[in-house]
């Protein structure tokens, strides 16, 4: 399926009671599944989701449903971690995050991608 034909569950937040308060929410996902655009094969790989939330936090349920839609979907997971960063800065506006995904051997190359918001030297 072409980029411009994926479509994924949409992201919801609901509001973060504590607002005023700095505070860290991790997120682990160890069964994060996408597909190779070149070779049509499955990756496999877990997702680390830190991020300090501003005025909502992410919905768990939802966002679980959200990362279902990557098992069908053609993409190298170094876009795919991008992609989910950007798509989370987008539903809640965090104050900072960092996306990681560490994903699983492939011809014995083990490959670990992190991006952050707003965007640090790491």
């Amino acid at each position: 399926m072409s980029p411009e034909q994926q479509t994924f569950a949409p992201i919801e937040v609901f509001p973060n009671q504590y607002p005023g308060r700095e505070f860290v929410i991790e997120i682990i996902c160890p069964e994060f599944t996408s597909v190779c655009p070149k070779t049509g094969l499955p990756d496999f790989g877990t997702l680390f989701i830190r991020y300090t939330p501003d005025q909502a936090c992410l919905e768990l349920k939802a966002f679980k449903y959200y990362l279902l839609d990557y098992r069908n979907y053609g993409i190298f997971y170094e876009n795919a971690v991008n992609k989910i960063m950007d798509d989370i800065v987008h539903a809640c506006h965090p104050k900072w995050i960092e996306v990681r995904g560490e994903f699983k051997a492939r011809g014995g190359i083990n490959t670990v991608v992190t991006t952050q918001y707003p965007e640090k030297k790491i």
